[in-house]
């Protein structure tokens, strides 16, 4: 567990629960006590104690001596997603493009290095990767990623660059950084982003930014095909149109609700 001691207020305790409730993840959905220290790097008691509270909250689950974690913890991540809008907001516009194009179509928000699912509406087709709300990818190898990096400065891409990926499931790597600079100035240029293969074979996908009041871009929308199924040129000829207007309205949803007058408690 990193040091992050930088203010007198900081709560390490909390820091260290927080901790524990990230160290299950699609790899890791079942572990032990001395799993979980060993991955958090504390102290077996210390991750007791968390436990044991997290138990008593209903946050996690103990069988025969092997812990998980409980739907309620849905509750923390839904929370944030729902107090900023986006879901509300996307959510009728995802459903109508994936009727237009019969393809799966999703939304993701920066997280350190990683993109992480907000909202997605899904078709039953095949595809190498599972993807759930919730879920993690290296940003630089997806095409939400892409457009989302995109949008940083010199200075905080490349911190965010230097950064490690918390996906369990497929990595990137980092020597690759000047190249996706340069592919990230054409994102910046075009205004959308591809990523052919580069998450996992036959995974394709296009993606166009969203933005909120203030016209920053702060999350990413996607169509996803089969790469066997779906050539590029359908994605940029024929899906392109259609994922550019439905990520403009998501904006001026986004952009309106978020410019709503709040009512003020007496």
């Amino acid at each position: 567990m990193e040091n992050k001691r930088e203010s007198p207020d900081f709560i390490e305790a909390l820091a260290r629960g927080l901790e524990v409730i990230r160290s299950f993840d699609a790899s890791c959905r079942q572990q032990s006590l001395s799993e979980i220290a060993l991955r958090c790097e504390l102290p077996r008691p210390t991750v007791r104690r968390i436990l044991i509270t997290l138990e008593e909250l209903g946050y996690v689950e103990q069988v025969e001596g092997r812990f998980s974690l409980t739907p309620r913890t849905l509750s923390l991540g839904m929370a944030a997603i729902s107090s900023s809008g986006l879901w509300d907001m996307a959510y009728p516009h995802l459903k109508r493009l994936v009727e237009k194009t019969h393809e799966s179509s999703s939304m993701a928000q920066l997280d350190g290095v990683d993109i992480v699912y907000v909202a997605r509406v899904a078709v039953p087709k095949i595809i190498a990767l599972r993807v759930d709300i919730g879920t993690k990818f290296p940003a630089p190898i997806t095409s939400q990623g892409k457009v989302l990096l995109a949008d940083l400065s010199d200075d905080a891409l490349d911190e965010v660059l230097s950064t490690e990926s918390r996906c369990d499931v497929v990595s990137w790597d980092r020597s690759s950084s000047l190249k996706i600079k340069e592919e990230l100035s054409l994102v910046r240029s075009r205004g959308w982003a591809i990523a052919d293969e580069e998450l996992a074979p036959g995974v394709r996908s296009i993606a166009v930014p969203v933005r909120d009041l203030r016209g920053r871009v702060r999350a990413a929308m996607n169509i996803t095909v089969n790469a066997a199924e779906t050539p590029i040129a359908t994605l940029t000829d024929e899906y392109l149109p259609f994922l550019l207007k439905a990520a403009s309205d998501v904006s001026a949803d986004w952009s309106a609700w978020q410019s709503r007058p709040i009512a003020m408690m007496d």
